[in-house]
Parts: C-alpha cells; structure tokens; sequence
C-alpha cells in the first residue's frame, strides 16, 4: 500500500478529528499507486494517522476512511453503511430521511437519501466511487427499495477526474415519489428535481414552525415545492403565499398543496423583485420564510452573499407586523453560523426593529455534523420575533 507523507504539523487536524488533507499538505507519496486508492497516511515524524483514499487531481487529495491499523475493504464499507443506517433507525422515518451523509458518517463524500421505497445516491469523490456498488449493495441488504437512482449529476466531480452521470442502479425507479413528512405528503422528482430531488435537512425545522404561523398571514420566500408553505397551511394559517423563481417548482408545489387539500397561493417571481414590489405597497405579513438556494459557492464571494442575505431579511423585517415572526435560513456552507447571524444584526438595526431570538436551528439530525469539522454543519434557520 502506497504511504502519504505529510509536511510537518499537517498531521494536527487528523489528530482533531477532521476528516480531510489538502494537496498542499502532503510532502510526497511513496509507492505505486492508482488515483483512488487507499493509502496510508504517514505524519513526517513517521507515525501512522490512519487510511484515506488519495486523489492527486482534487485540491481535498486524502479523504479519511479510518484513524486504525484496519482494512478497508468490503466488509468495512458495510459496516459503515450499517451503523448509518442503525443511528437513524433510533429517531428517523427510514422512508424520509437522509441515510447517509459523506463524512459524518465516515463514508466520504457519498450521499444516500429515502424516499418512499426509492433510494437515491450521489458519490461526489473518485475514490468512494469505487465503493459505490458495495454501498448500493448493502443499502438494499437493509432497506430493500424497490429502485435505486443516481444522481451524481454535479459538477464537482469533474474536479474529480470524473463525469457527471445519473441512472437506474437497481430495481425501477418511478419518475415521482410520494413521501409523508411531519404528516403531509409531497411527491418527489427523483430524476429531475434539485439535488436528490428533495431537501431533507429542513424537516425538523418545517416542523418548527407550527407555533408561529397559526392563524397567520405568511409568505414563504424561495419555496421550490412547496415544503415550507405547506407545512403552514398544515399547521393553521390563514392565508399562505408561496414564492418562487422557477415555473416549474410552482406548479410541482401546487400539485403538493392540492395532494393535501391545502389552499395556497404560488407566485412565479423573483424574489428579491416580489419582497421590493409588496415593500412598496406597504403590505405586512404575519409571518415570512425565506429560505433560499446557497448564495455562494466559494469563500471568495461570500461578502457578496451576505450583501444579498442582507437585502433579503432587511426587507422581509420591515414588512412583518410588530410581535410577528421571521423564520431565515441559509444553506451556504461558506457563510458561517456567526457571520449570518452579524448580518441579521446589521439588519434590524437598519429596519430599525430589534431581534428577539427564538430559536437558532441548523441541519435535523439525519444530517449529523463532525465537531472537528466545520464544514458538515451548513444550514442555518433562525425563528426570530420582531419587536418595534
């Protein structure tokens, strides 16, 4: 097995238990090897730190497999795929939840979500993809779908050395799946739809909700299919509007609303355009939702993203009633919890009303987040009062 030397004190953050070595933190590799194959990785006093797989071409070139003298083999990569699953099984609904996430559950990189008797994976990295049968394998000795779909159409992992592709792994795969979430159902675009189809990781924020839209006017920003919306309607509002870019998600999200009887208003806009216009016309809500797609990618634009945060929640902020609620939320993994909530800050004192927190949230725990790694723990939801 080839051994990945690193530069000296790079081998600290394994040490922290983070799971991932930087290109530049490796002095040299030593044996023959293949690009996505599991190696050894070796600090430059010589001591063993644990087994990765190796990918000279991306910039995260070690992904952490194990911190033991063990094989990783087939029975290893089970093994994990069964302590995913087993740690879900204590809290999760196995058809409606996320069944693995990459590293946080030491499968790096690789991503599986429920749905309904449909599993639909993404394997992001060169060297999981090697893996990827084994896991579909074991997947199904669990879970026994009835289909298995890919969705590894992203363009990262062309900065892995591979092509992007989806497509039937296994069983058949309909082209919508109907899942039940907090007791409303929604039909999922497995094959077309954003991601894997569906954002999981906002449930147990949805659920959230349902103190603070009772009786309420709301309007829900960014609403794609309609989760957030419908999980007002569901839990008593008024009167609920939804908002979104995309014609296509209004309509998949009108068709949700109608699966449950649910009355809802979706508005094709932009909406940063949609919150300037109702500003404008002094309309006030109850309650307002945003939650929009990741406003950055890099960490290089994530003063931009916070200028767009900000524009945002300042307008949403202005247009609650006083006593009334603004549940925010963002996704950009690249804008940490501390700089989003500075910027809300900077944002009620320019809407001149004060803040009062009511609950700061983040991804629902099918989505567990690393210590050691900051970079597992991506969403922010804030439920906030505003007080004039």
């Amino acid at each position: 097995m080839a051994k990945a030397i690193l530069n000296p004190g790079r081998e600290k953050r394994i040490l922290r238990g983070h799971p991932w070595v930087f290109r530049s933190d490796i002095e040299r590799v030593d044996g023959e090897f293949t690009p996505g194959d599991v190696v050894d990785v070796i600090s430059a006093r010589g001591r063993f730190m644990g087994r990765a797989m190796y990918n000279p071409a991306s910039q995260i070139a070690l992904r952490m497999f194990t911190t033991h003298d063990e094989p990783v083999d087939e029975a290893f990569i089970r093994g994990r795929v069964k302590r995913a699953l087993d740690y879900r099984r204590k809290f999760a609904d196995m058809r409606s939840c996320r069944a693995i996430f990459a590293e946080s559950d030491g499968l790096p990189a690789l991503i599986a979500d429920c749905f309904g008797d449909v599993i639909v994976i993404q394997s992001l990295a060169l060297g999981m993809e090697r893996w990827k049968e084994t896991v579909v394998d074991a997947l199904c000795d669990e879970l026994h779908p009835r289909g298995v779909w890919e969705r590894s159409d992203v363009k990262v992992r062309e900065l892995e050395g591979m092509q992007m592709t989806q497509g039937l792994l296994r069983g058949e795969v309909p082209d919508r799946v109907e899942i039940l979430e907090n007791g409303i159902r929604f039909n999922v675009d497995v094959k077309e739809g954003q991601k894997t189809g569906y954002f999981l990781d906002q449930k147990e924020n949805r659920a959230a909700i349902a103190p603070f839209v009772r009786g309420a006017r709301v309007l829900d920003c960014f609403t794609h299919t309609g989760a957030f919306a419908l999980h007002a309607a569901h839990y008593g509002a008024a009167e609920v509007t939804g908002v979104d870019i995309s014609d296509l998600a209004c309509k998949q999200a009108a068709e949700n609303a109608a699966l449950n009887g649910l009355e809802i208003d979706f508005v094709e806009a932009n909406a940063f355009d949609l919150l300037r216009k109702k500003y404008d016309a002094h309309e006030q809500y109850d309650t307002i939702i945003l939650d929009p797609p990741a406003f950055t990618k890099t960490r290089a634009a994530v003063p931009a993203a916070l200028r767009g945060y900000k524009e945002i929640n300042l307008r949403a902020m202005k247009m609650v009633k006083n006593e009334g609620y603004l549940v925010t939320c963002s996704c950009s993994h690249h804008v940490l919890p501390d700089a989003f909530a500075a910027m809300l800050v900077d944002a009620a004192a320019d809407a001149k009303v004060q803040l009062r927190q009511i609950e700061a949230r983040t991804q629902g725990r099918d989505h567990p987040i690393l210590a050691a790694s900051p970079e597992t723990q991506y969403l922010k939801c804030h439920i906030l009062q505003v007080l004039r």
